[in-house]
């Protein structure tokens, strides 16, 4: 008798001792070995790849971008990385290394004022895994201007999409701001050239169209100064001198870069 009062009591408890799962949007696009664990046994696994990857830190914090999200997950490659047989971290060629300070600066001062703390869970893609993972033939991936990020505040996907949005109409043509949205809430920040696309109809029927001058010309990252020595091959691991990004939009507001944590295998938050 007392044991089905018990059962009977566990049953009625049941659903309202359910926990509410936590909000992880990023969990829909990172496996296992993309992840921070994954991360540290990459990190350790070469170890020029310390090196490569203090001086990708450095070159951050020099040009003020270093802290906007965490180090690591900026060398997060594709999500299909398993699939193609890729790595799930890479450290561009530092010839790549300008284009994301740029689109780093966008993040901190237009996209995370307005959405709150981003995750990147795809960046660079080397011109092997883009073909793989199916990624467009001049992929902004490729050249280390793109990061697919996801929101870390809950939020809808037609409030992300309208924020964003609204915020893309005002600074994206200075910037050079693409913008697009996957499934769910993945979406998609490059500064190759002034875009949109992937709008959910109702939302995009409430954004300022796009207007494309006569001539588009990509005035936002010059081309990459010549390396002061041999550049390495995709899969090396020496370090050189990367070329210094675009200048720093005059009119954007100053915003205090973090400084880069001294442990680089520790979480940079």
């Amino acid at each position: 008798m007392i044991r089905w009062l018990l059962a009977s009591l566990a049953l009625f408890a049941s659903p309202g001792l359910a926990q509410v799962p936590a909000w992880n949007p990023a969990a829909e696009y990172i496996t296992t070995g993309q992840d921070e664990p994954g991360y540290r046994s990459w990190y350790m696994a070469v170890p020029a790849r310390t090196l490569r990857v203090k001086a990708f830190n450095d070159y951050l914090a020099t040009y003020e971008v270093a802290g906007i999200v965490p180090t690591w997950q900026l060398l997060r490659t594709a999500t299909s990385w398993e699939r193609c047989g890729a790595q799930p971290f890479e450290i561009p060629p530092t010839s790549e290394w300008p284009h994301i300070v740029q689109t780093l600066r966008y993040v901190r001062d237009y996209v995370v004022p307005a959405v709150g703390p981003v995750e990147p869970v795809s960046a660079y893609r080397n011109p092997i895994l883009n073909v793989c993972a199916g990624g467009a033939p001049e992929s902004a991936h490729k050249h280390y201007s793109a990061i697919d990020l996801v929101p870390l505040r809950p939020t809808t996907r037609e409030g992300l999409m309208r924020t964003l949005c609204s915020a893309h109409a005002r600074r994206g043509p200075d910037y050079g701001v693409g913008l697009g949205f996957y499934a769910f809430l993945r979406f998609h920040v490059d500064t190759t050239k002034y875009r949109r696309w992937n709008m959910d109809p109702a939302v995009a029927s409430l954004c300022p169209p796009i207007v494309r001058p006569p001539v588009i010309a990509s005035t936002t990252v010059p081309p990459a100064q010549p390396e002061a020595q041999p550049s390495p091959a995709p899969t090396a691991e020496t370090s050189v001198t990367p070329p210094a990004p675009a200048p720093a939009e005059t009119s954007a507001p100053p915003v205090d870069p973090a400084s880069p944590p001294t442990d680089l295998l520790a979480p940079q938050r």
